[in-house]
């Protein structure tokens, strides 16, 4: 059945008002009067509603469904700023698998240079590409996007995490393949967990230095080296592994 997304509380009897959504709804999908979809509203609850009018774009809701596929921890996913569409790829796959939030930030070795009007334009496109993910994907939520100007501005967000994972390249040369495992099976439900990603060309000293010193953990993804778009995903993986299907 197809899910929307609704901005605002839920209403009984109510109008779409969202262009895009309306499209979708009754031109691309063509629904008719008593035609149902799922709704989700900035609650995060799931609602079964029927089309009561479609010339007049009405919808009214039948029940709240009790189906919640989020993961059982707040996982944050910054990456430095990478090159290409590789952002767009991992906003993709990363709300499928579940990440609360996405960010990036100009990382010391980041390629990519956007400035404050590229940002924004490229923020609205995450967005956008976070939304139909996460409806594709039966979330209850749509992950968060945000790009940082300034490296400053992500540094000054770690602080609120209950855990920041550093994926540090080396750590996976030199073997090191059990502080992940380690540190997951302490998480516990509703943790804020952030982790950190460099571009193409890594992390640099220095950073590892500064998040270090705001209590960051560095850890390996294994025994291979991936690509900056591939890791995220890895990491995700092993997050729900160790946070759902464990502790069914």
């Amino acid at each position: 059945m197809q899910q929307y997304f609704i901005k605002g509380q839920p209403e009984n009897s109510f109008v779409i008002t969202d262009k895009d959504t309306a499209k979708h709804m009754f031109q691309v999908m063509r629904l008719k009067a008593e035609d149902q979809v799922v709704l989700v509203f900035d609650d995060g609850i799931k609602r079964l509603a029927k089309v009561t009018s479609p010339t007049q774009q009405v919808l009214e809701l039948v029940e709240e469904l009790d189906d919640n596929v989020e993961l059982p921890v707040s996982v944050t996913i910054a990456s430095g700023f990478p090159k290409g569409d590789k952002l767009d790829w991992v906003t993709q796959k990363a709300t499928e698998l579940g990440a609360k939030a996405i960010w990036a930030f100009p990382a010391d070795w980041s390629v990519a240079k956007w400035d404050g009007k590229k940002l924004a334009k490229k923020e609205e496109k995450l967005a956008k590409i976070a939304l139909g993910a996460a409806e594709q994907s039966k979330r209850n939520q749509v992950p968060d996007i945000r790009l940082f100007a300034q490296k400053s501005e992500f540094i000054k967000q770690l602080p609120v995490f209950d855990k920041v994972f550093i994926a540090y390249e080396e750590s996976a040369k030199q073997g090191e393949q059990a502080a992940l495992a380690r540190e997951l099976v302490q998480v516990s439900a509703g943790s804020k967990v952030l982790f950190i990603f460099g571009p193409e060309g890594g992390i640099s000293p220095k950073e590892i230095d500064v998040f270090e010193q705001a209590g960051a953990i560095k850890i390996g993804l294994g025994p291979r080296i991936m690509r900056t778009e591939t890791a995220p995903l890895y990491a995700l993986s092993a997050v729900s592994f160790y946070t759902e299907l464990m502790r069914i």
